[in-house]
């Protein structure tokens, strides 16, 4: 996967959410997936702990942000990441 793909280039909403998704589905290694915002880790089976640890990695490398430990707690769903992301790429 390209890192920082994202960096200075405006993304909609539903841009992110499938790039989230393709790296879903390399992290918890799919061949598919559907999501949407409101898919949680109880959602997919493959999305323990440490793959959460992967899958967070991963998405700042793509996307080419950075998630403070803060961030990642407070993060419920999808959408919770879509939205910093979000917010993150337009500053």
């Amino acid at each position: 996967m390209q890192t920082g793909m994202c960096e200075g280039v405006a993304v909609t909403r539903d841009e992110i959410l499938l790039k989230i998704r393709d790296v879903m589905m390399d992290v918890f290694d799919l061949d598919d997936l559907t999501i949407s915002e409101a898919t949680t880790a109880e959602d997919i089976e493959e999305w323990d702990s440490l793959s959460h640890l992967r899958l967070v990695a991963q998405v700042e490398a793509v996307f080419g942000v950075t998630f403070a430990s803060s961030e990642i707690e407070r993060l419920e769903d999808v959408g919770d990441m879509v939205s910093s992301i979000e917010t993150k790429l337009r500053r």
